[in-house]
């Protein structure tokens, strides 16, 4: 098992979704750099469930208690601690799919892998709980990313089979977002997800969506061609975050039924500087940057957590049966994997650069 992530900036997580605590450390951050840590709570406050109909009602203050790295708000150089509490775990609510694995979770192939003797209580490490550690680091590395000039923003493209309007892929200006609860670019938008989730939970079921990251302020040249591609780090990073279950970049699986002539990005010159007149490439050729927005969007599954009556099997007695989950559960996990996919998005980011001496 491999709980740490990243070369020059390495992260590594402990804990499970009901265990006492999560633990993170985060080493190879530049000493001296400043961290706002109020603002990475609020950060952390976006993945929180328990605020609307459609999200879990478990509620965790996701505060972290730092136990060494930071002192009067400045880096010292060791590795960055901390760790937060899992006050409101339910591990009961679990007890009887001990051994009748959930359709669609990990249940099934961590039993194979490891037998009972792990703890699968709300998805024991495989939960999307994990994901608090992630967002906690990536806070921290989007500061960084800040403060020169580079900016990562993601919102909602779409749930439950509602789209909202894409980024604008070649501008280097953040995209407005809508007043909405929902991370989204059109309200109107936003509306119909609300409505299509809030019918999807009173029924008892989840859907999914897909979520567009727009990194922009990256100059060209970031990046290596092949196995350690622009495309290959952060992808490797995403696919960490559960329920993503794929990933595209620009024109994405649009290329498959296009034209060279029409994919192509023609180059141009603005402002006394080499750029495209479009961004199908994603900001991204040869596996380097080359100083246009990098975009991509990522696939996020329906939560497998449901209310309806599904089929499985009893492990024990090698038996089909009906499986009636209970617990607190997402209809829509989408809206609180958004600063998750911004949170890796920096972490890949900030170890690429800190790894070519760019940090």
């Amino acid at each position: 098992m491999s709980f740490s992530l990243g070369n020059s900036i390495v992260i590594t997580v402990a804990g499970a979704s009901h265990s006492e605590s999560i633990d993170v450390s985060v080493k190879g951050l530049p000493k001296g750099e400043a961290v706002d840590i109020g603002a990475v709570n609020a950060f952390l406050k976006r993945r929180q469930g328990g605020g609307s109909s459609y999200t879990t009602a478990r509620r965790e203050a996701d505060e972290p208690v730092i136990i060494q790295g930071l002192e009067d708000g400045a880096l010292t150089g060791e590795p960055l601690v901390a760790q937060f509490a899992n006050r409101n775990a339910r591990p009961g609510d679990y007890r009887k799919m001990r051994t009748i694995p959930r359709p669609s979770h990990a249940d099934y192939t961590a039993y194979v892998k490891y037998g009972d003797s792990i703890d699968m209580s709300g998805g024991g490490f495989f939960s999307g709980r994990m994901t608090l550690p992630m967002c906690f680091a990536g806070a921290v590395c989007l500061q960084m990313l800040e403060r020169r000039g580079i900016h990562v923003q993601a919102h909602i493209l779409s749930a439950g089979g509602v789209t909202d309007r894409g980024f604008d892929p070649v501008s280097q200006e953040a995209d407005k977002r809508a007043d909405h609860t929902l991370p989204v670019l059109s309200g109107e938008a936003g509306d119909r997800m609300v409505s299509v989730m809030e019918a999807a939970s009173a029924d008892g079921d989840s859907v999914g969506g897909c979520i567009e990251c727009k990194i922009t302020g990256l100059a060209a040249g970031i990046g290596d061609p092949i196995y350690d591609s622009v495309e290959s780090v952060i992808s490797y990073g995403m696919f960490g975050i559960p329920a993503i279950k794929g990933i595209e970049f620009g024109e994405g699986f649009g290329v498959c039924s296009d034209y060279g002539s029409n994919s192509n990005d023609g180059f141009c010159i603005r402002d006394g500087r080499v750029s495209c007149i479009t961004n199908n490439s994603g900001g991204i050729q040869g596996g380097i940057t080359n100083g246009m927005p990098v975009i991509f969007r990522v696939a996020v599954k329906p939560t497998p957590s449901i209310y309806k009556p599904q089929r499985s099997v009893d492990l024990e007695k090698m038996e089909e049966c009906e499986l009636r989950i209970e617990g607190r559960h997402d209809a829509c996990i989408v809206p609180r994997v958004v600063p998750c996919i911004e949170a890796m998005a920096a972490l890949m980011l900030a170890d690429m650069m800190s790894g070519e001496g760019m940090l």
